[in-house]
């Protein structure tokens, strides 16, 4: 595990699509193949220019980073030794922020709109990322594995979430990030908080600039 203030870290969120982003309207998150790069959007779509330092996240106040692996025992007959052999890596991002909005909130719970939401349902969250369903871009509902999240060629499932110690040009970009927690912390006579907690399975991807340019594919998600 690693600790960092918020003041000592940048933090991007984008999602695993070169062309789409989510973003709120009408207290709603809606996707469009169209989205502009913005502040306002829960996550930009994968872009070089979506984790310029205009668009990191606001207000983060820490960010926890957790890196490890799955491991499976494995006996063998007549030996007394259990390997521990590595079936997958395990990284958690645990972002906390001053609380403005209701982004994270509408990312975990939900509503999405119908017309972009996968399930066609305004009820679900978006904690999965995006997809294409018959040549639309939609919220993803959760509801098939992660190497069916495509956009035609490449795997868009989850999202990618960019953290860069403030000082260093070194970035580590972690893919296919779910979203697997949300909470909200109240204060009577201060800031309210809140925390967004991000797993993913897929090597992290560590460079001098945030990697907006490797794409998943279903033998590396």
């Amino acid at each position: 595990m690693a600790y960092f203030l918020g003041r000592d870290v940048k933090v991007w969120i984008t999602t695993e699509d070169a062309a789409i982003g989510v973003k709120e309207t009408s207290h709603e998150l809606y996707t469009t193949d169209t989205i502009a790069v913005t502040t306002t959007a829960f996550a930009n779509k994968l872009h070089s220019g979506s984790v310029a330092d205009t668009y990191a996240y606001a207000d983060i106040t820490g960010v926890d980073i957790g890196l490890g692996v799955t491991d499976e025992d494995i006996s063998y007959m007549g030996l007394r030794s259990v390997l521990k052999a590595e079936i997958k890596k395990e990284t958690s991002i645990t972002l906390t922020r001053k609380k403005s909005d209701k982004m994270w909130e509408l990312a975990f719970n939900g509503p999405c709109s119908s017309s972009n939401a996968e399930s066609g349902s305004s009820a679900q969250g978006a904690r999965w990322g995006v997809s294409t369903v018959n040549s639309a871009a939609k919220i993803s509902s959760g509801t098939k594995s992660p190497k069916d999240h495509t956009d035609g060629t490449n795997v868009t499932f989850g999202y990618r979430v960019h953290v860069q110690l403030k000082g260093s040009t070194e970035v580590i970009s972690v893919p296919a990030c779910q979203i697997t927690g949300h909470s909200i912390t109240l204060n009577a006579d201060g800031t309210t908080e809140e925390t967004l907690e991000f797993m993913s399975h897929a090597d992290p991807l560590v460079a001098a600039t945030a990697n907006t340019s490797t794409r998943m594919s279903s033998s590396t998600i």
